[in-house]
C-alpha cells in the first residue's frame, strides 16, 4: 500500500467530545457568565453598540412601510376632519348671514314702524297699521294686498299711505284682506294741491314711467307756474284723502307750443314697490258728523199729513 494512502486521524472509535449535558452546562455557565460581566462590568455594550449600528439600516428600510401606511391614515384622518370642520364653518357663515339678513330686515321694519308711529301722531284720521301680503297677480293694475278687511273695519276707498306719503286707496275689500290700488295705476287718480303755488290739480297714474311707475299732471294749462322739485300734497276736496298728505314731486315739466296743456311728470314719494307696513285710514266724509235736517224758517207752517182719525176729528168739531 502506498504510504500516501495511510490514514492519519484517529479512528472514530477514538474521536468522543463532550456530552450533551456537559454542553449544556458548559453553555449554561457561559451564559451566567456573561450575564453576569454585562451586569457588573458591561462588557457587552461595545458589540450591542456594534450589532445596532449594523442592523439600523435594516431596521429603518423595513419600518418605512409601516410609518408611510400610519403617515397616510393620519393625513386622511386629519383631511376628513378638515372638511368637517369646513363644512361646519360654512354652516356657521350661512346661519350667520341669514341672522344679519334677518336683524337688517328687523332694523329697517324697526325704523318704518316708529316712522308710521310718529305719522299716526301727526294725522288726526282714524287710521289701522296694516302689512303688505303680496302683488296681485293681475299684470296690466298695479295693486297689492293688505291683510286688513271687513272683519277690521276696513271700508271701500279707504286711503293707504306709508311712512313717506300716500300709497294708494282700498278699492276691494274681502272679509279679512283689502285689495290696494296703487297711485301709480293707469285708472287711480288723486286731487293734489302745488305746496309751493297753491294751485290744484289732479295726478293721474303712469304705470309706464320709468322708475317702474309714475304719475302725470293732466289737463294743466302750459302757463302755469310748476317747477321741477314742487311738493304734491292732498288738496282734501275729493272727501277721501285728508288734506295736506305727501304724494309726489314733480321731475319733469314738458311745454309744448304745439299744445295747450303742459307734460308734468311726477314721481310718488311712497315706495310703490317693496312697502311692508302701510297706514290704512278713514274716508274724511266717513269721518264728518252727520248734519241734522235742516230747521223750517219763522213763521213757516209744518205741514202736516192728513190720516183718517184726523178727518174724523175735524169733521166732528164742524159739526
Amino acid at each position: 500500500m502506498p504510504p500516501g494512502t495511510l490514514e492519519r486521524t484517529a479512528p472514530s472509535l477514538f474521536r468522543h467530545g463532550p456530552s450533551p449535558r456537559a454542553r449544556l452546562l458548559l453553555y449554561a455557565a457561559l451564559a451566567l457568565f456573561l450575564m453576569v460581566a454585562d451586569a457588573r462590568f458591561r462588557v457587552t455594550e461595545p458589540l450591542r453598540n456594534a450589532v445596532a449600528t449594523v442592523l439600523y439600516p435594516l431596521q429603518w428600510l423595513m419600518l418605512q412601510p409601516v410609518q408611510f401606511i400610519s403617515q397616510g391614515a393620519e393625513r386622511l384622518q386629519s383631511l376628513e376632519q378638515a372638511q368637517h370642520e369646513r363644512d361646519s364653518a360654512q354652516q356657521a357663515l350661512v346661519q350667520l348671514a341669514q341672522r344679519a339678513g334677518q336683524a337688517e330686515q328687523l332694523l329697517s321694519e324697526n325704523t318704518q314702524l316708529r316712522e308710521l308711529l310718529a305719522l299716526r301722531e301727526r294725522i288726526t284720521t282714524p287710521a289701522r297699521a296694516a302689512q303688505v301680503l303680496y302683488d296681485t297677480p293681475d299684470a296690466y293694475t298695479r295693486r297689492v294686498v293688505v291683510d286688513q278687511g271687513q272683519l277690521a273695519g276696513v271700508a271701500p276707498g279707504s286711503p293707504v299711505m306709508d311712512a313717506r306719503g300716500v300709497l294708494g286707496q282700498v278699492t276691494r275689500v274681502h272679509p279679512a284682506l283689502s285689495e290696494v290700488t296703487l297711485l301709480i295705476d293707469r285708472d287711480q287718480a288723486i286731487p293734489v294741491l302745488n305746496v309751493r303755488t297753491g294751485a290744484r290739480s289732479v295726478a293721474y297714474g303712469d304705470p309706464v314711467a320709468a322708475h317702474g311707475g309714475g304719475m302725470e299732471l293732466r289737463f294743466t294749462p302750459g302757463n302755469t307756474d310748476v317747477q321741477e322739485g314742487d311738493l304734491l300734497a292732498t288738496s282734501g276736496i275729493d272727501g277721501v284723502y285728508p288734506p295736506g298728505l305727501p304724494v309726489a314731486r314733480v321731475v319733469h315739466v314738458e311745454r309744448r307750443a304745439d299744445s295747450t296743456f303742459a307734460r308734468i311728470y311726477c314721481e310718488p314719494l311712497a315706495q310703490m314697490q317693496g312697502a311692508r307696513h302701510v297706514m290704512l285710514l278713514e274716508p274724511v266724509a266717513a269721518a264728518l258728523p252727520e248734519l241734522p235736517p235742516p230747521e223750517p224758517a219763522a213763521g213757516q207752517k209744518k205741514r202736516v199729513q192728513s190720516t183718517p182719525a184726523a178727518e174724523a176729528a175735524a169733521k166732528g168739531g164742524r159739526r
